[in-house]
């Protein structure tokens, strides 16, 4: 089911994530299961691009590897076993582009570290895709986790409207200096 065909009728990771990747982006998959994300991500950022794909299961990580595999990009995906505790991401920080955090969040019991973690490894100026069963997690428990979000640093660029999803797509400031939250050009 978390990575069959139906799936894609209602989270198709073209519609939701392709407008947000390039060419040569380093993007991370946070709790990447069996690849539905990680797999169309690694397509979308091309050779030259990276995936980091994010799991506590070893088991599912071992799941997306063959399925990378079978569609020839396995060679673009970096899997990364993190903790109960932490992702253990911080050789990446300030280096990645676009986060997708996919209905995953309100699976973890310190949420406030994951999203401080995620918030680092981010480059100023990259970008978060969050997003929430609207089954599993009801609006006040979402709103406390996109305020734990801004509270981390991130800024709310666009609320995307996702198919029985909450969702928000954030960015880390390129500058905080007096309020300034926009890049010099």
């Amino acid at each position: 089911m978390l990575a069959g065909p139906v799936r894609g009728l209602f989270h198709s990771p073209y519609r939701i994530i392709k407008p947000y990747l390039s060419e040569g982006m380093t993007v991370m998959d946070v709790g990447c299961g069996m690849g539905f994300f990680t797999v169309p991500m690694a397509k979308m950022v091309g050779r030259t691009g990276r995936v980091i794909a994010v799991d506590i299961q070893r088991q599912m990580l071992a799941g997306m590897v063959r399925y990378a595999g079978r569609e020839t990009v396995a060679d673009r995906i970096e899997p990364h076993l993190c903790g109960a505790d932490s992702l253990r991401v911080e050789r990446w920080n300030g280096t990645v582009d676009f986060v997708l955090a996919f209905m995953m969040l309100h699976e973890v019991s310190d949420q406030e570290r994951m999203i401080r973690e995620m918030h680092s490894a981010l480059k100023p100026g990259g970008r978060l895709l969050f997003a929430e069963p609207v089954i599993h997690v009801g609006k006040k428990t979402y709103d406390g986790e996109l305020s734990g979000m801004k509270a981390a640093g991130l800024r709310v660029a666009t609320v995307p409207k996702i198919p029985i999803c909450r969702a928000a797509l954030l960015e880390k400031p390129c500058c905080m200096d007096e309020g300034v939250i926009e890049c010099p050009v």
